[in-house]
């Protein structure tokens, strides 16, 4: 019986893991210092995946996107959806797209998780960069 419980308790928690998504929070890190930059919490809508800025954690709450294109130009970062569009592909989110907020450049966008920790590709054609975000508690 215990043998039984052991090996159901196991397969439970291997299916947990095969299942999980991206939806939570997760710290990003500063290309250049390597100091935790900001919190952005992934969720889903209608089928799709959005991240917005929840926290930042190197400037003031009340930052400014100068930078921004569009509607976006001049609001608050916190509240603000970096990530947008994204769709669940197998074990990617993809044809979406990212904002970074600093620069007020668009990507396009791929997700995945690796190891626990989430990777986010933003892309221009041929050319890319991926970071790593960690989860935050």
């Amino acid at each position: 019986m215990k043998t039984l419980l052991i090996a159901f308790t196991s397969l439970l928690f291997t299916t947990q893991l095969a299942f999980a998504d991206v939806v939570g929070r997760w710290k990003t890190i500063d290309d250049e210092t390597g100091q935790a930059k900001s919190i952005v919490e992934i969720y889903e809508q209608d089928g799709k995946y959005f991240g917005r800025v929840v926290d930042l954690l190197m400037k003031p709450d009340d930052t400014v996107c100068d930078a921004c294109p569009g509607d976006k130009k001049g609001k608050k970062i916190v509240g603000m959806n970096i990530v947008t569009n994204m769709v669940k592909k197998g074990d990617v989110y993809e044809g979406g797209q990212i904002l970074d907020p600093t620069k007020g450049k668009v990507y396009d966008c791929k997700m995945w998780e690796e190891n626990g920790n989430l990777m986010v590709r933003g892309y221009l054609g041929f050319f890319y960069r991926t970071q790593t975000w960690y989860p935050a508690k």
